[in-house]
């Protein structure tokens, strides 16, 4: 049996009003990570990519993918993100100024491992044993 989310234990489609929570959670989260400077060494002069966040159906936990730009390395995205984990709290309280909900969402911070999943696909299409097959 397959796992479901646990943003979304009935494993239905996220609502018109979860993705504009999302978005809107998304959005603040990238000016307040730009412009906040942070305690944690892991964090410091470390520029984080937000690249989507999903929210609860009721709105009150929001999983943020997000992915530190310019680290190649498995073992610091874990730290960085482990890092935003530990300063999640402090996230949530810039976050409840900055945004208009009625109830402002815990956040819970996940690698987005996207980005290396695309890489790994463009160099399989610019493969030689691929670009021959397709021509």
């Amino acid at each position: 049996m397959p796992r479901r989310p646990k943003n979304n234990p009935a494993g239905k489609p996220p609502s018109q009003r979860q993705l504009r929570a999302g978005e809107l959670v998304r959005h603040a989260l990238v000016d307040i990570l730009s412009r906040e400077e942070f305690r944690d060494p892991e964090l410091d002069g470390v520029s984080v990519t937000v690249g989507e966040v999903r929210c609860s159906p009721d709105l009150k936990h929001a999983t943020v993918f997000c992915a530190p730009l310019g680290v190649d390395e498995e073992d610091r995205r874990d730290a960085v993100t482990e890092a935003l984990n530990r300063a999640s709290r402090f996230l949530r309280g810039r976050l409840g100024r900055e945004i208009d909900m009625k109830f402002t969402p815990e956040l819970h911070f996940v690698s987005d491992d996207s980005y290396d999943e695309a890489a790994a696909i463009d160099r399989l299409l610019d493969s030689d044993r691929v670009r021959r097959d397709t021509r």
